[in-house]
């Protein structure tokens, strides 16, 4: 894990929710990058090499979901972690990509950012 703050880049289409989501990436002392769709999200990941774990949204937009997004962003970029969140979809974890975790909405601010935590804690 390097030094400074991790980097935590939120996917999500609804602006309102993706807002929230940043509020609370930020306020658990992370940097926050955000975009509201896969493809906007792969422009980022492929721009920049400190982003530590994605937060995305099932349900988007796009070229592709957050289902597939996620298994696109462990096979370019293994190292980072991934957490899952869906209103609609109630998804098995073994759809996920391994060590990734799924919220489904509403979720606890607070298991989220316990996640976020675990997940950045482990070795690479």
């Amino acid at each position: 894990m390097k030094h400074g703050k991790a980097v935590v880049l939120v996917v999500e289409d609804s602006t309102i929710i993706r807002m929230s989501a940043v509020d609370l990436v930020l306020s658990a002392g992370y940097e926050a990058l955000e975009a509201c769709d896969a493809d906007e999200a792969i422009r980022i990941l492929e721009s920049r090499n400190d982003i530590d774990l994605v937060f995305t949204d099932v349900q988007m937009p796009g070229t592709m979901d957050g289902i597939k997004l996620s298994h696109y962003i462990r096979d370019r970029w293994p190292p980072v972690r991934l957490i899952v969140a869906s209103g609609e979809a109630i998804l098995e974890e073994s759809n996920l990509p391994t060590g990734s975790r799924f919220f489904s909405k509403p979720y606890d601010n607070h298991a989220i950012t316990d996640a976020m935590a675990h997940l950045l804690s482990i070795p690479e």
